[in-house]
């Protein structure tokens, strides 16, 4: 359950922020899970102080692999028209139709997970993590080769964002009906299910949608100002306009779109989604409004109230409070923002130190036996690869500071260097990649042992490229879902659910909460994987330099190696 405490002394809410599914013979669980969605305010179980933390593994991790087959993912997940560059051969063009009823050219985009339906929220979060991996770790994913196809999986998600974007006030929220998608099992090249497209605009206002996806566009902005600066500019003019839209018609887009409410709702509202647009807005343009927004409703928002311990597609707060700690940092802010980006800090260093379990008993985030930081069984893999992320850029940021020092924990005193939240962060990222009690890697297609069962409709049924004979709704369940033999296709790159609070983990492919991947699981391990290639280069073990021998060679001439 998701563990937010407010500041003053209230006790820990908890509300569940796990994807929900409504499947044949599933009404039950999504009633249950509905039920802790109306429960606000129920006590969070924390485990993480008596846990000891993760044994140091000693397995050497191909990153450079490992960032080649995240991007993989990402290809595997397109909506439209394929381009003649695409990678995943077992793919093909989808969704074509998408929007003509509504008419508006909603082709392209992306399949957040194992089906069918676009959703804009989790969208442009993957958008968002894939740009800010850029922003931060740009030069190591260049430097391994992957910045073309890197710099492509975000505009595959801009592109999109610019079509949905019709009016500025008005935003293309969700792509498919998730009740009819989640009754058929087929391929999306033979989706016969709902293509209704739904919007958000004055009169059915979106916050957190819209603003989310100005910020993913303020952050794409300047991923692509040196590549390509018109299209930055477009990006940047984009999210001017949905910050605008987002904030001066506030509401949320689960109470204008029902449809979303049963897989995507926007469980923390939307107030941080407009504090984490300004910030984005912020960075892209420099102009001082952005950041007085922030520090102006840092209290009424709760930017600088909430203390949380997960960051998520709906959960911004997190991340709100390292980039504001990040201008404190950097000394990018004026005298009078001063006071308020302290207090933004000290919310950041909350999320830091329940990571690592240095602060009160009850606001720590849980760890695994293995030492997986663990939030909630649906999609945990989802909070472990954002906190790695979290943790790494804000190590960064303490270290590139002028003022140095460390984290400050329960107890006021120093409690963590930079260097050790960098090494937990390293520590999720290894675990993901197999330095786990099962020695099982959770991104697919790497290691020795990854998840076989994939639940993903595409994935699971022969290539339409190899038979285009048509598959029904039904027919797929009863030909392929129910098949106990691994996917035909491997879906390279994805991270899945991953294993439960005791690292027990069961590769069946209807195990959805374990064996789904969702593109916001692998967003932020793009930059983190190029990162720690460049640092494992740097670490590995040099041969060592010979001696200057004095041995005669032939000719009577002393060679010397150099």
């Amino acid at each position: 359950m998701r563990r937010i405490t407010r500041s003053g002394g209230a006790t820990p809410a908890a509300a569940a922020s796990g994807r929900l599914w409504l499947r044949p013979g599933r009404l039950g669980e999504l009633l249950a899970v509905a039920a802790l969605l109306a429960s606000a305010l129920l006590p969070a179980a924390a485990a993480a102080a008596e846990t000891p933390p993760p044994p140091a593994s000693s397995a050497r991790h191909d990153y450079e692999d490992a960032l080649r087959k995240s991007l993989l993912y990402f290809e595997a997940q397109r909506s439209g028209r394929l381009p003649h560059g695409q990678r995943v051969a077992w793919r093909d063009h989808s969704g074509l139709t998408d929007g003509l009823e509504q008419g508006v050219d909603l082709v392209g985009g992306y399949y957040d997970a194992g089906d069918h339906v676009k959703f804009g929220l989790p969208m442009a979060f993957t958008v968002t993590m894939l740009s800010w991996s850029l922003l931060e770790y740009g030069a190591d994913v260049a430097d391994a080769g992957e910045l073309a196809h890197s710099l492509e999986s975000i505009k595959w998600g801009t592109d999109y964002f610019i079509k949905a974007h019709t009016r500025p006030d008005e935003l293309w929220a969700e792509v498919g009906d998730g009740d009819t998608d989640h009754y058929c099992w087929q391929r999306p090249e033979d989706m016969t299910t709902s293509r209704q497209a739904y919007k958000v605009d004055r009169d059915r206002p979106g916050s957190d949608v819209a603003g989310e996806t100005a910020a993913a566009m303020a952050a794409a902005s300047m991923v692509f100002r040196e590549h390509n600066p018109h299209y930055a500019s477009l990006l940047l003019h984009h999210a001017l306009q949905l910050f605008e839209f987002a904030d001066k018609y506030r509401g949320k887009y689960d109470s204008s779109i029902a449809e979303v409410k049963s897989y995507y709702a926007s469980v923390s509202g939307y107030h941080d989604e407009l504090l984490w647009a300004a910030l984005w807005l912020h960075r892209a343009t420099g102009r001082a409004e952005y950041l007085d927004y922030v520090v102006d409703n840092a209290d009424d928002f709760g930017g600088t109230g909430w203390a949380i311990t997960e960051f998520s597609w709906d959960v911004k707060y997190a991340g709100v409070q390292i980039l504001a700690a990040r201008l404190l940092l950097s000394g990018e802010h004026l005298p009078r923002h001063r006071e308020t980006l302290e207090q933004y800090r000290a919310k950041a260093e909350h999320y830091v130190c329940a990571c690592l379990g240095k602060n009160n008993p009850d606001a720590n985030v849980e760890r695994s036996p293995g030492g997986m930081l663990y939030v909630r069984q649906w999609n945990n893999m989802q909070y472990v690869t954002s906190a790695a992320f979290l943790l790494s850029v804000y190590s960064g940021y303490l270290s590139s500071s002028s003022a140095g020092g460390g984290v400050t924990c329960a107890g006021g005193a120093a409690a963590a260097s930079a260097g050790e939240v960098f090494a937990l962060a390293r520590a999720q990222v290894d675990y993901v990649l197999g330095s786990n009690t099962r020695g099982m890697s959770y991104l697919v297609g790497y290691g020795a042992r990854f998840p076989a069962r994939v639940h993903h409709r595409a994935a699971s049924i022969v290539p339409y490229k190899h038979s285009k004979e048509f598959i029904g709704c039904a027919q797929g369940f009863d030909d392929w879902f129910i098949r106990k033999g691994a996917n035909p296709n491997v879906v390279v790159g994805a991270i899945v659910g991953g294993p439960d609070r005791r690292d027990r983990f069961r590769d069946q492919r209807e195990n959805y909460m374990q064996t789904e991947a969702c593109t916001y699981n692998t967003a932020p391990m793009v930059g983190m994987f190029a990162m720690l290639n460049r640092l494992a280069r740097d670490e590995a073990p040099q041969p060592p330099r010979p001696e200057a021998s004095s041995a005669s060679q032939p000719g009577g001439e002393t060679s010397v190696n150099r």
